[in-house]
């Protein structure tokens, strides 16, 4: 279950998002890691990452769950829930 809220996208990228109609989890992010830990661990895994320069936006953004299974889903900034979605067909082109 991912939290939409707790998601750190830059205002930036949110903007741009919004005004191509592009959805933000879709996005190319290079540079970017999502590290899965054990919930005993994951505060401690969190204060290493921002302790670094590159690491200061890291968040908890979810957790793993058995149900549904094989599912990912998103809890909406609305309230709301939804299926993400494997991308289908290709990406955005890259520029670099």
């Amino acid at each position: 279950m991912l939290a939409e809220d707790a998601l750190p996208v830059l205002p930036e990228v949110a903007g741009a998002c919004e005004i191509l109609g592009i959805d933000p989890l879709y996005v190319a992010s290079e540079g970017r890691l999502i590290a899965v830990v054990a919930a005993e661990t994951a505060a401690a895994a969190l204060a290493a990452l921002r302790s670094r320069p590159l690491g200061a936006n890291a968040a908890v953004i979810g957790s793993i769950g058995d149900d549904p299974q094989g599912l990912v889903l998103l809890d909406t900034s609305l309230g709301g829930r939804r299926i993400v979605d494997a991308l289908v067909g290709d990406p955005l082109p890259r520029i670099c």
